[in-house]
C-alpha cells in the first residue's frame, strides 16, 4: 500500500541561500499562487510587459505593498510540473543583503505566500513525484557534504542510483511472490509450482544483493559521517603544536606552562575526501586543579570514543609512561592507536621513545610541528588507519544512508527467516507472508510505503529554503 501523496493547496516562500551576506541571494516561491505573488511583487521596466514568461530571466524591481522599491533583481518563472517542486515556482535573484532578503520575503508573505518549513520545497518535489524518498534524502546529504567524496556519493543517490537498486530487488521479490501465488492457487499443478529448492536459491540470490549494498554502506560510513581523531598524552608533549600544524592554523594556545590546554578543542580536517574531526585533549598529569581535572576527564572520555587515538610523546626526553594514557591505549587497542613522536627537530632521547612504543606494539611516526618534518607521513598514516576497513564505492554504485540501510537490514532479516521456513518445509501461503514483509521493508527506501512519521523524520533534517 503506497503512502498518500496529496498535492498542497497553499503557496510557500523562503530564502534559498545560506544566512549571511553575499553577492546574490535567492527567494523561492512555490505553489498554485506563485505567479500571482510574483505579478504583485515584480515590476518590469519594459513597456508592454505582459508577465513572466517561463524559463526566462526577467530584469526588474521588487516592490513592497507600500509601493517602496525593495531591490533591483532578476526573476525566473518555472511552471509545474517542469520545476524542482513539480508545481509553479518563481525565484527572485536579489542582492545578498540579509535586510533585502527579509524585505522581499515579507512582501511575498503579504502578497499571499506563507513561510516554508524545513525541507518543504523538497518534500513537495517528493509529493509531486519529481523525486523518490531516497533522492530527496540525497538532496539534504549533498547540501551538507563536507568533501568531494560525500558529495559524489550523494549525487549517485540523487541521480536515482539507490532507488533503481531497490526497485530491481523489488522486481526480484515480485517474481518470487508470483511463484508463491501460483503454488497457492494451483497446488495440484506440478508445472506451475516452484520447487522449494529453487525457491530458496532465488531468495538467497536476493540476500546476496542486499548484503552487497549493506557492505557499501559500512565501507562508506567514515566518508559520510567523518571520523574522530583524538590527540592525547602527557602535558608539554607537543599535542597542541601538532594540532595547529595539522590544521595549518594557530587554533590551540601553545605555551611551555603545563596545563595550558584545560579542555578539548575540535576542528574539521579533510584528508583527501575523508572528513576528520581532529580533537586536542588536555595534557595528562597529576593535578589538584579542579578545572584541569574536569577538562582532563572530558578529554579522556572523548578520546575513548575516537576512531583513532594519536598517542603523542616528546621525542626529546626519556619516555615516561602515564597511567591514564596507558589505560586509554589498552582500552583503544593497537589498531586504534598511532604513536606520534613529537619534537623531532630536537636531539632524540636515549632510548628512543619510538623504539619503546614499538616494543609496546604501537606503530609510530616522528614529526616536528616546528619544521613540518613528518607531517605528510603522519596524515597518510592516519588516513590509512581510518580507511583500513572502509572505502569509497565504485563510481555509480549507491552507498545507502543509515535509514536505507535499516530498510535493507529489515529486508534481509525477513528473507533469512524465510530460508529457515523453507528448510522447515512450511506451506507456500505462509512463505508468502515473509515475502510480503520483505517487500514492504524494501519499498520504504523509495517512500512507496512510508508512513508520515518516516517522512517527517527525513525532511526535518533539511534547512529552510530547500
Amino acid at each position: 500500500m503506497s503512502a498518500a501523496r496529496e498535492t498542497p493547496a497553499d503557496t510557500i516562500a523562503a530564502v534559498a541561500t545560506p544566512p549571511g551576506r553575499g553577492g546574490v541571494g535567492i527567494v523561492r516561491v512555490s505553489g498554485p499562487q506563485s505567479r500571482l505573488v510574483a505579478s504583485r511583487l515584480f515590476l518590469s521596466p519594459r513597456p508592454g510587459f505582459s508577465g513572466l514568461r517561463p524559463y526566462i530571466l526577467h530584469h526588474g524591481s521588487l516592490r513592497a505593498p507600500s509601493g517602496r522599491i525593495i531591490d533591483e533583481a532578476m526573476a525566473a518563472y518555472m511552471p509545474g510540473p517542469g520545476s524542482y517542486t513539480g508545481e509553479d515556482t518563481v525565484e527572485f535573484f536579489c542582492h545578498g543583503s540579509p535586510a533585502v532578503l527579509r524585505a522581499v520575503l515579507a512582501a511575498a508573505f503579504a502578497y499571499g505566500a506563507r513561510p516554508a518549513g524545513p525541507g518543504e520545497f523538497t518534500r513537495r518535489a517528493y509529493v509531486n513525484g519529481r523525486l523518490d524518498l531516497s533522492q530527496a534524502e540525497a538532496v539534504a546529504e549533498l547540501v551538507a557534504a563536507r568533501g568531494d567524496a560525500q558529495a559524489d556519493m550523494a549525487l549517485v543517490r540523487l541521480s536515482g542510483g539507490m532507488g533503481q537498486a531497490a526497485r530491481e530487488l523489488g522486481l526480484a521479490l515480485d517474481d518470487l511472490r508470483a511463484s508463491v501465488c501460483l503454488a497457492v492457487d494451483f497446488p495440484d499443478d506440478e508445472v506451475e509450482c516452484l520447487p522449494k529448492k529453487s525457491f530458496g536459491a532465488g531468495v538467497s540470490a536476493v540476500i546476496d544483493r542486499v548484503e552487497t549494498l549493506l557492505a557499501a554502506h559500512r565501507r562508506a560510513r567514515p566518508f559520510r559521517e567523518g571520523a574522530r581523531v583524538a590527540l592525547f598524552g602527557r602535558v608539554n608533549a607537543g599535542k597542541s603544536s601538532l594540532f595547529n600544524a595539522l590544521l595549518g592554523t594557530d587554533r590551540a594556545l601553545v605555551a611551555d606552562v603545563p596545563g595550558t590546554t584545560r579542555d578539548y578543542l575540535e576542528e574539521g580536517l579533510d584528508l583527501d575526501g575523508l572528513p576528520v574531526n581532529l580533537t586536542d585533549t588536555a595534557g595528562l598529569r597529576q593535578t589538584l586543579d579542579a578545572v584541569e581535572q574536569a577538562g582532563k576527564a572530558r578529554g579522556l572520555a572523548l578520546a575513548g570514543t575516537a576512531a583513532l587515538g594519536l598517542y603523542v610523546v616528546d621525542g626529546s626526553v626519556p619516555f615516561a609512561p602515564d597511567a591514564e594514557a596507558e589505560e586509554l591505549v589498552a582500552a583503544l587497542g593497537p589498531d586504534r592507536v598511532l604513536g606520534v613522536v613529537a619534537k623531532a627537530d630536537l636531539p632524540a632521547a636515549t632510548p628512543a621513545p619510538g623504539d619503546i612504543l614499538a616494543i609496546r606494539g604501537l606503530e609510530s611516526v616522528a614529526v616536528s610541528a616546528r619544521t613540518g618534518h613528518g607531517l605528510a607521513g603522519l596524515l597518510t598514516a592516519i588516513r590509512t588507519r581510518l580507511t583500513r576497513d572502509a572505502g569509497l564505492p565504485e563510481p555509480e554504485t549507491p552507498a545507502p544512508s543509515d535509514r536505507e540501510a535499516a530498510c535493507l537490514v529489515a529486508t534481509r532479516d525477513e528473507l533469512l527467516a524465510l530460508l529457515g521456513d523453507i528448510r522447515d518445509d512450511l506451506p507456500y501461503d505462509l512463505l508468502g507472508v515473509r515475502l510480503e514483509a520483505a517487500s514492504l521493508a524494501l519499498a520504504d527506501i523509495t517512500g512507496e510505503t512510508s508512513a508520515d512519521d518516516v517522512l517527517n523524520a527525513v525532511f526535518s533534517k533539511f534547512c529552510i529554503g530547500k
